[in-house]
Order: structure tokens, then C-alpha cells, then sequence
């Protein structure tokens, strides 16, 4: 699927670009990386590839980028990325005791995506929140002070909000401006 980037967001990359001076258009390659991961449901080497040639680099530092930030996926993902962070101080706040609960109901273990495709679960260092845990990062959202019965009402309102676009590509609120949902 080569250059299914420019196929599919030529206006949107036309525009990240004329944001820079010329000789500066290296500095467009994280908004081409979200645009590119919304083309190809995830970071290919194709993907990462197109974009390294858009903006005139080599394909090594765009990895590097790639690796570097925690919202950019290389291999497949659910629509709903649940960032939970399990750091000592959230642990200290219930969030270790929590994992099984949330594991249970989104229908994977830490690391995995539900059979459904919808949720994928992945432990991070620290979200910024210490004081709020149990807590998770939907995609862009925080959800704070999770509970047994929170959980329920908020994966069930995912489900609601995926059921209702089941069209809509993976991953929810990711992408260009112009695709981002809350």
C-alpha cells in the first residue's frame, strides 16, 4: 500500500508543510506520523517510509521518533488505547490491585488487544495523575479515579460511541485534526 499517506491526506499534508519555511520541512513529521497512522491503521515501514520521504529525511530518524513517543503504534491496535499507569506511586493508590479488574473487563491482558479489536491495554511509567489512581489515558482522554463500577459505565459508553460509527477506522482520536473525535 505504498503512498496511501498522500493518496488519502494530500490537502492535510499540503497544509502541515506550509507551515514551515522552506528547508524546514522536517519539522511536519509528527503531524505526517499521526496522518500516516490514520491512513494505515498503524505505523508501517511503509508508512514510516512515505513519511521520511514527504519530508526529505532518512527513514532512521523517523524511526527513532516512532520508538520515542507512546501515542505512535507500530503494529495493530485496538480503537481505544487504555494508557493505565501502574507506576509505584498510582500502585501505592490501588492501581496494581485494580489491573485484573480492568484487564477483566476490557477483555485482554496488559500488552494485548480484546478478541473484539476494540480495546488495547498497555502499562505506562507515569501519566501525571498520581493523585487521582486508579487512572488511565483513553487515547486523549484522562479518566480518573477508576472504580469497578466506573469501568463499567465507561466501557460500555466506548462500546456505544464504537458501535455507533462501526465504519470509522481504528484507532478512535487519532489522526489528523480534521478526524480527531472526543
Amino acid at each position: 500500500m505504498p503512498n496511501l499517506l498522500r493518496q488519502r491526506y494530500g490537502v492535510e499534508i499540503r497544509a502541515a508543510l506550509a507551515k514551515y519555511p522552506p528547508g524546514r520541512e522536517k519539522s511536519a513529521v509528527l503531524p505526517l506520523l499521526y496522518m500516516a497512522q490514520a491512513a494505515y491503521g498503524h505505523l508501517t515501514s511503509e508508512a514510516i517510509d512515505e513519511v521520511a520521504a514527504v519530508v526529505g529525511v532518512d527513514s532512521t530518524h523517523v524511526r527513532g521518533l516512532v520508538g520515542f513517543y507512546s501515542l505512535f503504534f507500530e503494529k495493530p491496535h485496538g480503537g481505544f488505547v487504555v494508557q493505565y499507569c501502574d507506576d509505584l506511586p498510582c500502585a501505592l493508590r490501588g492501581a496494581e490491585a485494580f489491573l485484573p479488574i480492568l484487564e477483566e473487563k476490557l477483555g485482554c491482558k496488559k500488552g494485548q488487544t480484546s478478541a473484539d479489536g476494540l480495546f488495547s491495554l498497555e502499562c505506562v511509567m507515569c501519566l501525571a495523575a498520581c493523585d487521582r489512581a486508579p487512572m488511565a489515558q483513553i487515547n486523549l482522554d484522562y479518566v480518573y479515579d477508576l472504580t469497578s463500577e466506573s469501568l463499567d459505565a465507561l466501557v460500555a459508553e466506548l462500546r456505544a460511541k464504537a458501535a455507533s460509527n462501526p465504519a470509522r477506522q481504528v484507532p478512535f482520536g487519532f489522526g489528523p485534526p480534521s478526524e480527531m473525535e472526543r
